[in-house]
């Protein structure tokens, strides 16, 4: 599944409001800046910051 271009254009992150990255392989968006990835669950990004995954 892939992401709408014109949604991920207006997404950011809700820690750092910053621009989000799309990791299509697992699934996330990804927010370098605050070093978290958000899922995206049946085709629904997730963006709590309590739901992210922090990178390593």
């Amino acid at each position: 599944m892939t992401l709408d271009p014109w949604l991920l254009e207006k997404l950011v992150c809700p820690a750092t409001r910053t621009k989000l990255r799309y990791d299509e392989a697992r699934q996330e968006l990804v927010s370098d800046e605050a070093g978290l990835a958000y899922p995206i669950r049946d085709g629904v990004p997730v963006l709590l910051i309590e739901e992210a995954r922090k990178l390593a």
